[in-house]
């Protein structure tokens, strides 16, 4: 269960590094999104992975439990992550209609290069 986990991580992270080295905007948003949910991988996976048991101890039983406060990291962290993809789609939206162009670089664009 452990090494499945890390992959994911693993290729998550790497795709979203890969995205966010791309010269284009969409690219670059996906990527992001990508970091953010390997981000949420991981930290979900520091709670312990134990299956079927509760996010909550119990005094009564000696039952195994998972920690509920990666839970509510993770949680967190993914509504948050949404907000800031939509306000980062609206900024490369205005940027894009503004300029025509979406590409990423700090040149200016003579239109010479398709």
């Amino acid at each position: 269960m452990e090494i499945l986990l890390a992959s994911a991580v693993g290729m998550l992270t790497a795709a979203g590094v890969y995205l966010l080295l791309r010269r284009r905007t969409f690219p670059v948003i996906v990527g992001i999104s990508l970091l953010s949910y390997a981000v949420n991988v991981f930290l979900f996976a520091t709670g312990r992975l134990a299956l079927n048991a509760p996010p909550v101890l119990n005094k009564y039983a000696d039952v195994p439990y998972t920690d509920p406060l990666p839970q509510a990291l993770v949680l967190t962290a993914i509504v948050i992550s949404f907000g800031m993809t939509a306000v980062v789609v609206m900024i490369a939206l205005s940027a894009y209609l503004s300029s025509q162009n979406d590409r990423i670089d700090m040149t200016e664009n003579t239109g010479d290069d398709v």
